[in-house]
């Protein structure tokens, strides 16, 4: 197991996208060398990947309401915990959300309140990508600093080809590491 991020802090943002399962081998990933990983999922994302495979990954309860019973206020106790949000995948909805300050669900409301680094790995079809609501919030979200990672172009989960396919892990776990070490 490596030590290169041991005691840092990361907290994963997991959205309702097929590229969530991408996210539990950079949990994986994160862990072996050695970062504290805490995991929010949308409701959407529980449909697609259990939050337990990453409770088992990083050892840590998974977030995936406003109402968590062991928080008072999750969004606000979970946006401090942590030195870089990485929400991958980060659908064109989270994307929306975020670039508007919506904060209507855990995973939106802990964007909202956190003040550290936030990475977006945008994952999604290419006709959704396209669409200039998708790029106006993608630039809104780059103004107010967001880093943003992708998309990739290569095969979507509908079967076609084209841009909007979310990053590979090397791609996510480089861009996180960065960001904790900078």
């Amino acid at each position: 197991m490596g030590t290169e991020l041991s005691g840092r802090e990361v907290l994963l943002g997991v959205c309702g996208g097929i590229a969530a399962y991408k996210a539990a081998e950079l949990t994986s990933a994160l862990v072996k060398s050695g970062a504290g990983v805490t995991v929010v999922m949308t409701e959407s994302a529980t449909r697609l990947i259990s939050p337990k495979t990453f409770e088992a990954l990083s050892r840590r309860p998974v977030a995936t309401s406003l109402w968590e019973p062991r928080f008072v206020h999750p969004h606000i106790e979970l946006a401090r915990q942590a030195e870089v949000f990485c929400v991958a995948p980060a659908t064109a909805n989270i994307m929306a959300k975020a670039a508007n300050g919506i904060a209507d669900d855990l995973m939106s409301a802990t964007i909202l309140a956190f003040e550290g680094k936030l990475l977006m790995a945008p994952a999604m079809n290419s006709a959704m990508w396209g669409k200039p609501a998708t790029q106006r919030n993608y630039r809104r979200l780059v103004e107010d600093g967001a880093q943003m990672i992708g998309p990739a172009t290569g095969r979507l989960s509908c079967g076609e080809s084209g841009i909007g396919r979310m990053v590979e892990v090397d791609a996510l776990f480089d861009a996180i590491s960065r960001a904790l070490l900078e």
